[in-house]
């Protein structure tokens, strides 16, 4: 089988390797499709080396079927079709004895600190497993982590029917946030300085803003009546944008931020007391985010296809990532089954 590593000094390899048969507790996926995400980008470029072990094989946005069954394994068989939910938690921490098991102190997210997805035949615990409606496109439940990731985000921020939501930032995870949002009965407009991307987000039905070409303080005040916004959600990761953030947020209003940012930032705390805001993090997800994304993309609610700029073969992933630091595509998908 071939895999996809990061070896260091943000250079991939694919290799083969002789996939192991799962230990007991443990099933093995023959993995279909594998989507790259902007942690990803984070190995690729070196700011995750202080945690990864190399090489790594990486991957964690994923659908697949069963291949295989290790000892112990119930309720499962082989040729299900499987999405993974890749965190592992040691269930002794204190957040994990608080119930946060999701952002364990010690969690290892697979794919992450342990190998993930782009590869063959990959061999996880049993109780990782999500299943996936057989008729849901396994191309399509690629991004059921992803939308799982959106749906954690606003539900973490209390978003209700009516309420006023700006994503900033018009990216994969922006958009899905802009979807389960308007889902969830938001009025949403999304702040995106790509023109490109503006098109595409204007074709769902967003309303979107340059703030290169408008000034969005004013103009999220006149769409509020100078309440300003009821969540504001930065999912840019640049500083400037968090910054301005909270110039956006309505007196007690909510800031999510969702974004993963390598370095501090500056924030405006002065408007954080002026007006009372609540400023909260979002990370990952549990797993009725994860039941909730399926039902939504099984539904038609997320806009895979748009998502979705290309599927490539592994080989072509280095390249795969180029354009995505360029800007050049919304979310690409590796045919880890075709094993080119």
């Amino acid at each position: 089988m071939l895999s996809v590593s990061y070896v260091g000094e943000q250079r991939l390899e694919v290799k083969e390797y002789e996939p192991k048969p799962p230990a007991a507790g443990e099933v093995q996926i023959a993995v279909a499709y594998n989507g790259l995400c902007g942690t990803d980008m984070h190995i690729l470029h070196g700011n995750m080396d202080a945690r990864v072990q190399l090489p790594l094989t990486f991957g964690h946005e994923m659908s697949g079927t069963i291949s295989a069954l290790g000892n112990g394994v119930d309720g499962w068989n082989v040729g299900d079709h499987v999405t993974v939910m890749p965190l592992w938690w040691d269930n002794t921490c204190p957040a994990c004895l608080a119930g946060n098991q999701h952002i364990c102190q010690n969690l290892d997210f697979i794919g992450i600190d342990s190998p993930g997805a782009l590869q063959g035949k990959w061999n996880v615990p049993a109780e990782t497993l999500v299943a996936l409606p057989p008729e849901l496109r396994l191309d399509h439940a690629a991004l059921v982590e992803p939308t799982a990731v959106a749906v954690h985000d606003v539900r973490r921020s209390g978003v209700k029917p009516g309420d006023k939501a700006v994503i900033i930032g018009g990216g994969p995870i922006g958009v899905l946030i802009a979807s389960v949002a308007r889902e969830f009965g938001a009025e949403v407009a999304v702040i995106e300085i790509d023109a490109a991307r503006r098109a595409q987000i204007d074709a769902l039905g967003f309303t979107t803003l340059s703030p290169l070409e408008v000034d969005q303080v004013a103009w999220v005040n006149e769409w509020t009546a100078d309440a300003g916004a009821d969540v504001v959600f930065e999912v840019s990761g640049a500083a400037a944008a968090v910054l301005g953030a909270t110039d956006l947020a309505k007196v007690r209003g909510t800031l999510v931020v969702v974004a993963i940012h390598p370095t501090p930032r500056e924030i405006n705390l002065q408007r954080v007391f002026w007006r009372e805001l609540t400023i909260m993090g979002a990370r990952v997800y549990q797993r009725t985010d994860f039941e909730k994304a399926i039902e939504l993309l099984d539904g038609g609610v997320i806009p895979a296809d748009l998502l979705i700029t290309r599927i490539v073969p592994l080989s072509q992933t280095s390249e795969a990532f180029a354009d995505l630091a360029a800007g050049k595509a919304m979310k690409i998908l590796v045919d880890v089954a075709g094993q080119k």
